[in-house]
C-alpha cells in the first residue's frame, strides 16, 4: 500500500510538472491596436475569448490604443511583436527609419470617408475649396493630403485645415462643412446625434481612388529573420483568422465580446453589433482561405497614391516589396 501511495504521488507530482512546463511553453505575443477597444478589433479580441490563441499555444496581450499611443512608437519600442496600423502610417514610418514590414491585411477595403452637411454647400469634391475640413493626424491625415493634391486644392490656400480630435462636435456645432469619419464609427454618431443622411454629403475615399489600405499587420523587419519568431506569429495569424471568421459570422457574439473587453464602460453591445456589421463590409475574404492575404496589386496601388502627393508626398521613394511579406501568412497557411 504504501508503494501504491508512493507511485499516486510520483504520478500527481508529475502532472502538475507536466502543467507547469506546458504553462511555461506558452508563447508570449503582444499585439499594439491602433485604438480602444471597439469592433474594429473584433477578430483579435474574439480570437483571444474564444481560447483560439491559447489553442495554438499562445499567451496574447492586446494592448488597446487611443489618442495619445502611436502604435510605431509602442514596436519601435520593442513594447509589442506586432502593430495594427494604416498602410500611409507605416510606410511613412519605414521611410524615417523604423523598418516596418506588412505581415497580413484583413481589411482589404477603406472605411474612411469626408462627411459634409449639405446646407454647408457641398454637394461634389469642387466644392470644398473655401471650405472648412475636419481631418485626423496622428497619421491618419496623409489619405486626406493625397486626395486634396489630386483636387489641387492647398491647404490653407484653398482650404481650411481644422485638427480634428476623434469627435464629431465639429459638423454638429457648425465648425466646419466636413468632417473626417469611418462608416463603422464617425458616421453613425452624426446620425445617432439626430442628423438624417439625406441631409449629408459623403465621400468615400474609396469611390475617389485615394483610398490606401488600412488595419494591417505590422512587424519589424529584422524579426523576419529569426524563424522562430516567424512560427509564432504564423500560429498569431492562424488563430486571429478564425476571430475574424467567427466576427463577420455572428456580429452579435462579437460585440459583446468587444464590450467585456472595453474597461472605460462607454461601449454597448447595439453600437457595437452595428459597427461590426459595417466592419464586416470591408473584409472581402472573411471564411476564405485567402483571409488576410496582400494582394500585392492593392500594395502597388497604395504605393502609387501616397507617392502622388505633389510637392509633400506621403512617401518620397517607393519601398518597393520591402515593406511587405508573405512569409508569415503562407506559413500560417500551412499549419493543420
Amino acid at each position: 500500500m504504501k508503494r501504491s501511495s508512493a507511485f499516486r504521488k510520483y504520478c500527481m507530482v508529475a502532472a502538475a510538472a507536466l502543467l507547469s512546463v506546458g504553462a511555461q511553453a506558452a508563447e508570449k505575443v503582444t499585439v499594439q491596436l491602433k485604438w480602444v477597444p471597439q469592433a474594429q478589433f473584433a477578430g483579435y479580441y474574439v480570437a483571444q475569448a474564444k481560447g483560439y490563441y491559447k489553442a495554438e499555444g499562445l499567451d496574447v496581450t492586446i494592448k488597446p490604443g487611443g489618442p495619445d499611443i502611436s502604435p510605431v512608437q509602442v514596436i519601435a519600442g520593442k513594447s509589442a511583436d506586432v502593430i495594427v496600423n494604416w498602410m500611409p502610417d507605416a510606410l511613412a514610418a519605414r521611410e524615417a527609419g523604423v523598418p516596418l514590414v506588412n505581415i497580413a491585411q484583413v481589411f482589404d477595403k477603406s472605411g474612411l470617408m469626408l462627411t459634409c452637411k449639405k446646407s454647408a454647400g457641398v454637394s461634389s469634391p469642387k466644392d470644398l475649396k473655401g471650405k472648412t475640413l475636419g481631418v485626423w493626424y496622428g497619421g491618419n491625415e496623409y489619405p486626406f493630403l493625397n486626395w486634396m493634391s489630386k483636387l489641387k486644392l492647398k491647404p490653407d490656400t484653398d482650404i481650411k485645415i481644422l485638427k480634428q480630435g476623434f469627435n464629431v462636435d465639429p459638423l454638429l456645432q457648425n465648425q466646419a462643412a466636413c468632417i473626417s469619419t469611418m462608416i463603422y464609427n464617425e458616421y453613425w454618431q452624426v446620425i445617432d446625434a439626430g442628423v438624417k443622411p439625406a441631409d449629408l454629403t459623403t465621400f468615400f475615399y474609396e469611390k475617389e481612388g485615394v483610398a490606401s489600405l488600412e488595419d494591417g499587420l505590422y512587424v519589424l523587419e529584422s524579426n523576419l529573420k529569426d524563424k522562430a519568431f516567424v512560427a509564432k506569429m504564423a500560429k498569431f495569424l492562424k488563430a486571429s483568422f478564425k476571430g475574424w471568421n467567427d466576427a463577420v459570422k455572428n456580429p452579435a457574439e462579437a460585440a459583446k465580446i468587444v464590450v467585456s473587453n472595453d474597461a472605460s464602460g462607454s461601449a454597448t453591445v447595439e453600437v457595437q453589433k452595428r459597427q461590426m456589421e459595417n466592419v464586416a463590409k470591408l473584409i472581402s475574404n472573411a471564411n476564405t482561405p485567402k483571409i488576410g492575404y496582400l494582394d500585392p496589386a492593392a500594395y502597388e496601388r497604395t504605393v502609387k497614391v501616397l507617392l502622388a502627393g505633389g510637392s509633400s508626398p506621403v512617401i518620397k521613394k517607393d519601398p518597393g516589396k520591402d515593406a511587405m511579406s508573405h512569409v508569415v501568412w503562407d506559413a500560417a497557411a500551412a499549419l493543420k
